[in-house]
């Protein structure tokens, strides 16, 4: 993980340690959005690591799909 993508990635890892746990398992995605933000910074970097999250934050609405989305190669 690049140092960028690490600092970035810090928020969503404060999140999945406090927030979590109480919001329960809910998601309409699988890996659920903050394992898919960790990933997508992993592979991808800070800077699109950052437009995969917002984009698959963005389809997660009433409206928008569900199922398996992983994060692309």
């Amino acid at each position: 993980m690049t140092p960028l993508a690490y600092i970035l990635s810090l928020p969503v890892r404060f999140y999945r340690l406090v927030f979590s746990p109480w919001v329960g398992n809910s998601c309409r995605y699988d890996p659920t959005c903050s394992a898919y933000s960790l990933e997508a910074y992993r592979k991808h970097g800070g800077i699109k690591g950052t437009y995969l999250t917002l984009r698959r934050i963005g389809r997660c609405h009433p409206w928008g799909g569900s199922g398996v989305d992983d994060v692309p190669d």
